[in-house]
C-alpha cells in the first residue's frame, strides 16, 4: 500500500474557499498520497495560527503575509482578488467618504487586507475589532459609527439595511491601476520543496475541477453559504473564484507587490517583504 502524507489544510469559513476545495473534499481528483485534513475557520483566526506555523498549508490575507514570509511561501493559485471591487466601508445613514476620518470602525481584524487597505485610505478613523460576522450588527446597532464588510457581506450588506460608504477595492484601483488581491493560499517551508509543488499543484487541479463542474461544486459550497440564496452563492463565487484564483498572474502578483510596499511606507506594515510565489 503506497505510503500517505497527512497535509491539514486552514481554509477560510466562506463559499468561495468551500468551491475552490469541493473537488478534494469529496474525492475527485487523487491526492497523489496526501492524506487530506481540512481546518476550516475565519481568516483572521488562520492568520494568527500562520504566526506560530501551525498548519502545513493556510489560507492567509496578504497583509499577513510579511508577519509570515520566514515559515511560508504563497501558491500561485487559490488567491481571492478583486478587480475594481473589494472590501466595503458601510454606515447605518448615508455617509460622505471624508466624513470616515475620527470615526469608529468597525474591523473584521487587524492582520485582515481589508483592514491595511482601509488605513491606506483614511488613516484616521478608530478601529474597533469585532467578528467579521457581527459587523452588520454592530453598524446596525450604533455600537460603531461604520463598519468594515468582507466576504459574502459584500452582497448582502443593503438587505441589512446598511448604506455603502466606499468600496476600497475600487479605490485601489483608481489609486495603483491594480487589482486588490486580499488573500492567497501558503505553504509552509519546512515540508520541502517537493510536498510544496505537490500540493500547490493539487490546489489548482481542484480549483480547475470546480469551475469545470460548477453546479456541483456550488451544491457542496452551499453548507459555507450563510443565508444566502444558490443565486447570490452564485454570484459571490463568480467574484472571488475566477482566473486570478487559478494564476495571480503578472497583475495579480503586481497589485500584491504594491499593496504590501505602500503598507510598508506609511508605516502600517513593519518589515519590506516582497511576496514570494511557488514556480509551478
Amino acid at each position: 500500500m503506497p505510503h500517505t502524507e497527512k497535509i491539514r489544510i486552514g481554509h477560510n469559513s466562506g463559499s468561495d474557499d468551500a468551491f475552490m476545495f469541493y473537488a478534494l473534499a469529496e474525492g475527485h481528483i487523487p491526492t497523489n498520497n496526501l492524506e487530506i485534513e481540512f481546518v476550516v475557520e475565519d481568516i483572521e483566526s488562520l492568520n494568527h495560527r500562520a504566526l506560530n506555523a501551525e498548519l502545513e498549508v493556510t489560507a492567509i490575507s496578504v497583509h499577513a503575509y510579511p508577519y509570515v514570509a520566514d515559515n511560508y511561501i504563497l501558491t500561485p493559485c487559490g488567491g481571492s482578488v478583486g478587480d475594481r471591487f473589494g472590501p466595503l466601508v458601510v454606515s447605518k445613514e448615508p455617509m460622505s467618504q471624508e466624513a470616515l476620518a475620527g470615526k469608529t470602525v468597525a474591523i473584521p481584524g487587524k492582520m485582515t487586507t481589508a483592514y491595511l487597505t482601509l488605513r491606506l485610505f483614511q488613516p484616521e478613523c478608530q478601529p474597533e475589532f469585532v467578528p467579521f460576522d457581527k459587523i452588520a450588527e454592530y453598524v446596525n446597532d450604533g455600537r460603531t459609527d461604520a463598519g468594515l464588510i468582507i466576504h459574502e457581506g459584500l452582497l448582502t450588506y443593503a438587505h441589512a439595511g446598511l448604506c455603502k460608504v466606499v468600496d476600497l477595492g475600487e479605490w485601489w484601483y483608481e489609486e495603483s491601476g491594480l487589482p486588490l488581491p486580499v488573500g492567497a493560499y501558503a505553504v509552509r517551508r519546512d515540508i520541502g520543496e517537493e510536498r510544496i509543488h505537490k500540493f500547490a499543484s493539487l490546489l489548482k487541479h481542484s480549483i480547475r475541477y470546480a469551475l469545470e463542474h460548477r453546479e456541483q461544486g456550488l451544491a457542496y459550497s452551499m453548507t459555507y453559504a450563510r443565508d444566502m440564496e444558490m443565486e447570490l452563492a452564485d454570484k459571490f463565487v463568480g467574484m472571488f473564484v475566477n482566473d486570478y484564483t487559478l494564476d495571480f498572474g503578472v497583475k495579480g502578483r503586481a497589485g500584491a507587490k504594491e499593496l504590501l510596499r505602500r503598507g510598508y511606507e506609511s508605516g502600517i506594515i513593519s518589515d519590506s517583504v516582497e511576496p514570494e510565489f511557488v514556480q509551478i
